[in-house]
């Protein structure tokens, strides 16, 4: 048996469970780890709504942190007692332990501490693709980030800056906008006072920029359409303020020609050799200093329930790591 957050039905945060659930021997290509670190993603709160619906009961949590306790048949890349991080599918890292397909874990760099590692995983792994992939950012490009202080937000201005781009966020208050520029965001917008379009025209002299990185959704995806240079890309990864509407595809071509992309980790991550490249090179840029991981808020796992609220009200910035 194990402590586990859990949720019977969707809802809010008063839906979430502490309670003992059973934790079988790992089968073939699974692993047994036992957490020291959890993540705490929106992506959790999604599925906590039934945004992204689950089958239920269901444990919550895409990322953690910790030590291998046992494997099965056929695992070959980690071993017992070895430091391992992860963000995939299935759900159930809000858990003391638990057992997940071993192709999805990573092997921990000594230097890289549990907590950081459970914060950046995810998070970091979306930067990754987002800014070597989706749309690959070269020198000189200029980059629009909303939610520039959040846990993604951040890490996407640090790497952004450290790739040579001038960096545009969104932010919600004078604070989050200082938090932001610590980071290499070079011209923070606070979107309750400002319009975040009309300061991208200005900011680029009426050009627009190549890519908007969107993680809020249905409040700004019009905005955002409204930054982009002709034949710019339009990157939707995420919902904070709700889905965004069915849109006619002939507005792409009315407002320059552009391309609008939903790309999700779990595609980017689903093939194991691109998982250890990407997590490589996200290893690489946090242990040479040019992407440092804020954890900011720590929550006893058990308390997950208020995290998750904290989140909600954007009370948070940078990573928040629950403790098992």
């Amino acid at each position: 048996m194990t402590m586990a957050i859990r949720i019977h039905e969707h809802g809010g945060p008063e839906k979430m469970v502490w309670e003992d659930i059973a934790v079988a021997t790992p089968g073939p290509g699974e692993a047994l780890v036992e957490h020291r670190a959890v993540g705490l993603n929106y992506i959790d709160i999604y599925m906590r709504t039934g945004l992204y619906p689950l089958t239920l009961p269901a444990v919550l949590g895409m990322e953690g942190a910790g030590v291998v306790i046992a494997v099965g048949e056929g695992v070959e890349n980690v071993k017992p007692g070895a430091r391992v991080a992860y963000a995939a599918q299935p759900v159930g890292a809000y858990a003391q332990s638990r057992l997940i397909p071993a192709d999805r874990l990573v092997t921990l760099p000594d230097d890289i501490s549990d907590p950081v590692a459970a914060a950046m995983m995810l998070q970091g792994l979306t930067a990754q693709y987002l800014l070597r992939r989706t749309y690959r950012v070269k020198p000189g490009d200029t980059v629009l980030i909303h939610a520039a202080a959040g846990g993604v937000g951040l890490i996407v201005c640090q790497w952004a800056k450290h790739l040579g781009a001038r960096v545009i966020g969104t932010v919600g208050s004078d604070e989050k906008a200082e938090i932001a520029r610590q980071h290499g965001c070079d011209f923070p917008i606070v979107y309750t006072r400002e319009n975040f379009t009309n300061r991208v025209r200005e900011i680029t002299g009426g050009a627009g920029v190549p890519v908007v990185y969107d993680s809020i959704g249905k409040d700004t995806f019009m905005g955002s359409l409204d930054c982009l240079a002709p034949m710019g890309v339009m990157v939707t990864f995420g919902n904070a303020s709700g889905p965004v509407e069915p849109i006619n595809p002939g507005l792409l071509g009315q407002k320059g020609s552009l391309f609008l992309t939903r790309p999700s980790l779990f595609t980017y991550t689903a093939k194991r050799d691109d998982l250890a490249a990407m997590a490589a090179e996200l290893f690489e840029v946090v242990r040479g200093g040019q992407v440092k991981i804020e954890v900011n808020q720590t929550y006893p796992l058990k308390q997950a329930a208020q995290a998750h609220s904290d989140l909600e009200a954007r009370k948070t910035t940078g990573s928040t790591v629950l403790l098992p």
